[in-house]
């Protein structure tokens, strides 16, 4: 059975951190779908759709027909684990380094047998579910987990490696202010996170909700502005060296569209939606980036929130929407400068939020606990891509579809 992960001991800051090495890189391009499936969290498999046979490993053309419409479908997750073997040498640096490493032969319920990363709770003979992860190279790769959760079966060091779980961890947020800060902080806790710093602009200005945040424990109020270079600068060289996960909720927004907008408004919404992420990063990436190697409380994630509307804008909200689009074309930027890390990066889409700036516009819309928890969960599962609440896995299912004709709906022009 998986023991419980232990809380780090004080590193020696003399001590050099260990260098970040990465699973091997190499995939088809037909593999891919692997990981689009794992990054949001399902696990889907090609499916024929001429005779239904379900493909592994993924390729070009069907195995039982020959034909090439594969199609990726969500699959059931059920199997049994026919073989194991424990390697105990290996030509790889990254798993060199943590060996010996469990595989093993499953028979899918589905139809084919794959290998499979195996959980510590797992062994021949048992029934597993089947999940998809995303590997420190950002790669899908498929591991049998138990089929009832345990209280600590993501403290096995393979599950460890493979999420980004707050657990031990020390999280930065960078906006105190944001209505979903507090439920997050809970959540956060509640997950085993070790410490929380939250970011405070304008420290001077008064707003409700300081006094609750202040009065938790392990929790520090830090002065960050992500509108202002040498606050971020300034934060980095005090906490940088020891942000595990970092959650930007900073966000600027006004309704309103092009024709009518006001661009002072617009000009601080690009500051703080798209430049302030680039100063973020700046500041704090290339840290964590050097630090995802570092044992229990390794670095782990960059998470970024944005609005659904990142796909395919709202003309209600246009010039908010066009932040959104930009800030989403920069972590997907960012994605690939981690990538040489195994630092993830983690995007939010989140629907309308329950805040003043959305009054008007009906329900449903996402409350700021459930926006905590998605987060959470997101980094627990391990994923970069999450979708919160009914709006903004509607409109990423229609986007997936076809983007043109989401594009038309929202603007009107299907009517």
């Amino acid at each position: 059975m998986t023991s419980p992960l232990k809380p780090p001991k004080k590193k020696d800051p003399q001590k050099r951190s260990i260098v970040p090495t990465l699973p091997p890189l190499g995939r088809s391009r037909a593999a891919l779908g692997l990981t689009v499936a794992a990054a949001e969290g399902r696990f889907a498999l090609q499916h024929c759709a001429e005779c239904g046979t379900v493909q592994y490993p993924p390729r070009d053309a069907c195995t039982h027909c020959l034909s090439v419409e594969l199609d990726w479908r969500d699959t059931p997750t059920g199997g049994t684990v026919i073989a194991e073997t424990r390697i105990h040498a290996s030509p790889d640096p990254y798993f060199r380094e943590r060996l010996p490493w469990r595989m093993g032969t499953v028979k899918l319920d589905a139809g084919p047998v794959a290998l499979a990363h195996l959980h510590g709770d797992v062994g021949r003979g048992d029934r597993v579910r089947l999940s998809l992860h995303l590997d420190k190279a950002a790669q899908g790769v498929i591991v049998a987990l138990p089929t009832e959760r345990t209280d600590v079966m993501e403290d096995d060091p393979l599950m460890r490696s493979l999420t980004a779980h707050p657990r031990h961890r020390r999280i930065l947020i960078t906006d105190a202010r944001a209505p979903v800060t507090l439920p997050l902080i809970h959540a956060l806790q509640k997950a085993g996170a070790s410490h929380v710093f939250v970011g405070e602009a304008e420290a001077w200005r008064r707003w409700p909700g300081r006094a609750a945040i202040a009065a938790l424990e392990n929790v520090s109020i830090m002065p960050l502005d992500v509108t202002d270079a040498d606050s971020l600068q300034s934060l980095a060289g005090e906490i940088g060296g020891k942000t595990d996960i970092l959650i930007n909720t900073a966000r600027f927004i006004r309704p309103g569209g092009v024709l009518g907008g006001d661009t002072v408004f617009a000009r601080d919404e690009m500051d703080v939606n798209v430049l302030g992420l680039m100063r973020l990063a700046q500041s704090f990436g290339p840290g964590m980036a050097a630090r995802t190697a570092d044992g229990t409380n390794s670095a782990a994630a960059f998470v970024n929130i944005l609005s659904a509307h990142a796909l395919s804008p709202d003309p209600g909200y246009g010039v908010f929407a066009a932040s959104q689009a930009a800030a989403r074309s920069l972590s997907q930027t960012l994605r690939a400068e981690f990538s040489h890390s195994g630092l993830r990066m983690m995007n939010v889409y989140v629907g309308p939020t329950d805040d003043e700036w959305h009054q008007p516009l009906p329900p449903p819309k996402v409350t700021p606990a459930a926006l905590a928890r998605s987060i959470v969960d997101g980094l627990i599962e391990g994923l970069e891509e999450v979708y919160c609440g009914d709006v903004a896995r509607d409109l990423a299912e229609r986007w997936r579809r076809d983007p043109g004709v989401l594009e038309r709906e929202l603007t009107g022009g299907g009517a």
